[in-house]
This record gives structure tokens, sequence and C-alpha cells, in this order.
């Protein structure tokens, strides 16, 4: 298995399998706009040149990003390859000296293993609305909110 970051030619890819749990109320939709805007912030899983997995570290602020579309194939599950994808996005997070990342999530327990808590959505910037704003479930969302911060 190899991770690293996303290529143009990934992005049909990304752009299917993360519309494919989108379509199951798991997650936001992405355009194929926003995924060629946005390709920087995505590292892939691949082995034997099939992408496995994706995931995006999409920076806010000077302190605050977010990782967002957090995607492993259903074969692909329960074998530790998204807890391997959301710490290449912490791994960046810290290279680039942002100390809060937060994440909106229908599974915490996944994200709490990885050392995030709950957190209050309220609390979080209304910058980060601008994706919720677009989404069928809003504002009856039942996403629960989680940040993991640097220690200094």
């Amino acid at each position: 298995m190899e991770i690293r970051k996303a290529k143009i030619s990934d992005i049909k890819i990304i752009h299917k399998l993360i519309n494919e749990f989108a379509r199951k109320g798991e997650m936001l939709p992405r355009s194929l706009n926003e995924l060629y805007e946005n390709i920087r912030d995505f590292f892939i899983a691949e082995d034997n040149n099939e992408i496995k997995g994706v995931c995006a570290l999409h920076i806010l602020w000077e302190d605050l990003a977010e990782i967002r579309s957090l995607v492993v194939r259903k074969e692909s599950q329960k074998k530790g390859l998204g807890s391997i994808l959301v710490k290449n996005c912490l791994n960046e997070a810290k290279q680039f000296g942002i100390k809060k990342i937060f994440v909106l999530t229908y599974i915490p327990e996944f994200f709490k293993k990885t050392g995030f808590k709950e957190h209050d959505k309220s609390k979080l910037p209304q910058k980060i609305w601008s994706d919720c704003i677009k989404c069928p479930k809003f504002p009856e969302c039942e996403e629960v909110a989680l940040i993991y911060e640097f220690k200094e």
C-alpha cells in the first residue's frame, strides 16, 4: 500500500468514490470543479495501481484545518487504512504549523481512536458552515464535531 498526494489523473476516481458515499447520505458530495480546485488537499491510498481510499486536509485559517472527504472502499475497510490516511493529514497539518484540526462526522468513534475529542459544533467558526449550507440535511444535521489539538 502506498500513501501519496493526489494527481490530476486521480480526480475522476476520487469524484466517483466520494459521490458513491454521498448518495448514501454518509458525506457531502463534491463536484469535479471543487476537486480540481482542491487537489493539493488530498492524500491517496493506492494498492496495485488501484485507489483504495482518499482523505483531504483543507486549511481554513492560520490555526485551523478540516479533515474531509475520508473514503475507503468497502472491501478495504476495517484494515487500518482510514487511520493511516488521517494520520498523514495530521502530519501535514503539523508541518504547516496548524494547531487545531476538526472533523464533522457520523462516525465519531473512528476519529476518537486517532486522538480527536468531541467538540460543540456551534463553537466552530462560522466559516466552516459554507459546506454545510449545501447539504440536504442542513440544519437538522446529526454529524458530530471533533477536534484534534497539537500539544505545545
